[in-house]
């Protein structure tokens, strides 16, 4: 029998409980609630089950708010399967309270998430809610077109093409992003020495335009990555961590991040590494897997993408990710994304930083970079090393993010990162 996931869960009998379940399906995913089983996984059954699911579809209609699209079915066990598919009218509620699914539990949303929901049932995003200033100055905004694209003239009507205001002269909370002054805060660089508590230089961008705070960001990036060598008679450029991948990820966080969090995006420079933490997991329709691979692109913030892209600071939409991998094709060492529930960490390691590799480390990186994915065995008949100590060293190198470990138990493989 399967466990309780977040989109499946057990019941015994109907109790009200099983209703904030049905909210939290309607809200951000199709689930299943089965009835008739027992809470250490028995089959037990429902008596009398078709009476049972007029009574599941009554109390469903009676308690939530708005009513979400669901499906019962039977057994021959008498299992009663109650199947409830995510709607477009959210928030779904529960006495006046909307819910999710926290692994396999469920529990209320916080404001900040309910807000989000009033906005998906509305088929809108947080970018497109109005602003609540009258007066917003763009002269950043208009510096960087008429420099970029070369625009003649740039007025309202120019903010209406790029979706800023509405026809009433409305502005978005775009709009503010864009403004010469506002009210958000951008982002914390902070430049670390020889540890984290040795902190040698701190940048706060706060109140102030998005298109101000990328410029301002990589000059702050050019100070520490870019370095000039002199080679015979000439001097020579040095980038110590590629700056079109760094450009790559900190215009990814400008745009995907979400904006309806009060919080910066915190940049944090390392002498081996640059870490980008934007606050906001990922879209709700977007998978880890898919973000990784940057094979799809779902835009929290369209409009702010859209405006970038003009620009040229943001080149396709959904290619970011690949862009910034291919930087580093001929690296040993590649970069992280650490993709949690409220933000996404962006790891760029430093050129040729290999993080003192020991000759075992090296072999297993030799074997690996000759044959793309292969099985502990495998490894283990190339490298002669016993169990024990591959398994250890394989372990360091994943902890390096030099080795992908693919799978689980006994169908584990391992990979050079891609």
């Amino acid at each position: 029998m399967e466990r309780e996931t977040n989109n499946l869960e057990y019941k015994l009998d109907k109790t009200t409980s099983f209703l904030k379940t049905v909210s939290a399906y309607a809200n951000y995913c199709d689930g299943r609630i089965v009835f008739g089983i027992s809470d250490d996984g028995k089959i037990i059954g429902i008596d009398n089950p078709k009476n049972f699911c007029l009574d599941i579809e009554n109390m469903i209609n009676d308690n939530l708010d708005p009513t979400p699209e669901f499906k019962l079915a039977i057994d021959e066990k008498n299992i009663v399967t109650l199947l409830v598919y995510e709607g477009v009218d959210k928030p779904y509620c529960y006495k006046s309270k909307a819910y999710k699914r926290s692994d396999s539990a469920t529990v209320a949303v916080t404001r900040l998430e309910y807000s989000r929901l009033v906005l998906e049932g509305q088929n809108r995003s947080y970018e497109e809610m109005d602003s609540k200033y009258e007066n917003l100055s763009f002269t950043k905004l208009e510096k960087e077109l008429k420099e970029r694209i070369e625009i003649n003239r740039f007025d309202i009507d120019t903010l209406k093409t790029l979706q800023l205001c509405d026809r009433d002269h409305i502005y978005n909370k775009a709009a503010e992003l864009m403004a010469d002054d506002n009210n958000f805060k951008v982002l914390d660089i902070v430049r670390f020495g020889s540890d984290i508590d040795e902190i040698t230089e701190r940048v706060i961008i706060e109140n102030t335009s998005i298109l101000s705070a990328y410029e301002e960001t990589m000059k702050v990036f050019a100070r520490y990555y870019k370095v000039e060598k002199i080679k015979t008679d000439r001097r020579e450029e040095i980038q110590l961590i590629p700056e079109k991948a760094f450009r790559e990820a900190l215009a990814n966080s400008l745009v995907h991040r979400a904006w309806d969090v009060d919080q910066y995006i915190q940049i944090g420079m390392f002498k081996d590494k640059i870490e980008i933490t934007s606050p906001g997991g990922l879209p709700s329709d977007l998978s880890k897997e898919e973000y990784i691979r940057g094979r799809v692109s779902v835009l929290r913030n369209p409009i702010i993408a859209g405006v970038f892209a003009r620009l040229g600071i943001i080149e396709k939409f959904g290619t970011g990710i690949r862009r910034i991998n291919a930087c580093y094709k001929d690296e040993i060492v590649k970069p992280d994304y650490e993709i949690f529930d409220n933000s996404i960490t962006v790891v760029l390691p430093v050129l040729g930083n290999v993080r003192s590799l020991d000759s075992q480390e090296e072999s297993i990186v030799e074997i690996l970079s000759s044959n793309k994915i292969m099985t502990r065995e495998e490894i283990a008949k190339d490298s002669g090393m016993e169990k024990t100590k591959l398994i250890r060293i394989l372990n360091k190198l994943v902890d390096k993010h030099i080795v992908e470990k693919l799978g689980t138990g006994r169908g584990t493989k391992y990979s050079l990162r891609f």
